[in-house]
């Protein structure tokens, strides 16, 4: 309906019905106020026009002894933290190196203190299961010989030398990890999918979604199988899980469309691709960063 006739509308029924004209009265304000050429959209964010994104709380009580293979970035993106606030948890500078048998804190206790203890992450699932709360699992302590060299020897930041696809990228500059159709979606309640899952072809390439540095490669986290995580900025890491095998290693820096691994199905029942999002550790919605396809 113009704003023309909504002006006559107005007139029409004001003297009859006073509910219609002020209803009438505020649908023609409405074109008052819009500008030329359509209604003014609002920026909220990536979540634009869908659902808000539902963020988890980081593990707030007890500890976790480094094991072997550790890195800080594993860590925080097991136990939910984002990577800049549990390094200034604990005290941890540039370059954040950890060590075998030190302990990272997640509650508030001084560093030296040993209890209560955290054992490991809570299990890590890539299909809808119903787990028990944190608070309720009774503590567990680690314990972890004692050694003086890094959990993982820090490496010089060189480029990839993996083939590097033309892709499609989203507004916000991230594109498809790997072709294929979704099979399991992004849920955000309580500890279900933290991504989405892409079923495809054992060897399938499996690409950078963004530009990066990979900040870890392997298989320590359960529930991921062969795994690589790629931090983008201070906000930003992505992960890539079930790989059959991994192309790069830890402190190379990709761009998006660079082959990373090969599609498997390692941790899980079928091939397929683990793809998580996290902002500031915490789970998102891929789906809401990817581009539509």
């Amino acid at each position: 309906m113009s704003c023309t006739v909504l002006h006559v509308l107005v007139r029409a029924v004001a003297v009859f019905r006073l509910p219609l004209a002020m209803l009438a009265a505020s649908a023609l304000a409405g074109c008052a106020s819009s500008p030329p050429g359509g209604v003014q959209v609002v920026d909220r964010g990536h979540n634009q026009g869908r659902a808000p994104v539902v963020q988890r709380q980081p593990v707030r009580d007890g500890h976790y002894v480094v094991q072997r293979g550790d890195t800080l970035y594993s860590i925080a993106f097991r136990f939910g933290w984002d990577w800049k606030a549990l390094a200034a948890h604990n005290g941890l500078r540039d370059p954040y190196i950890i060590r075998v048998g030190q302990t990272i804190r997640f509650d508030n206790r001084p560093i030296g203190s040993s209890q209560p203890a955290v054992a490991s992450a809570p299990p890590v699932t890539t299909s809808p299961v119903v787990t028990q709360p944190a608070q309720n699992r009774p503590p567990v302590a680690v314990t972890a010989p004692p050694a003086t060299q890094p959990a993982r020897p820090p490496v010089a930041n060189t480029p990839a030398t993996t083939p590097v696809t033309p892709v499609t990228r989203s507004a916000t500059g991230w594109s498809w990890p790997t072709q294929g159709t979704v099979i399991s979606r992004f849920s955000s309640n309580g500890s279900l999918n933290k991504g989405i899952d892409i079923a495809g072809e054992l060897g399938q390439p499996v690409l950078a979604a963004s530009d990066g540095s990979v900040v870890y490669a392997g298989s320590g986290l359960r529930g991921y199988g062969e795994l690589i995580i790629i931090k983008h900025s201070d906000t930003y890491v992505s992960a890539y899980g079930h790989n059959r095998r991994l192309l790069v290693r830890e402190g190379q820096q990709v761009k998006a469309g660079q082959s990373i691994a090969e599609m498997g199905s390692t941790g899980a029942d079928r091939v397929k691709l683990h793809f998580e999002i996290r902002r500031q550790g915490k789970p998102v919605d891929p789906l809401q960063y990817l581009p539509r396809r």
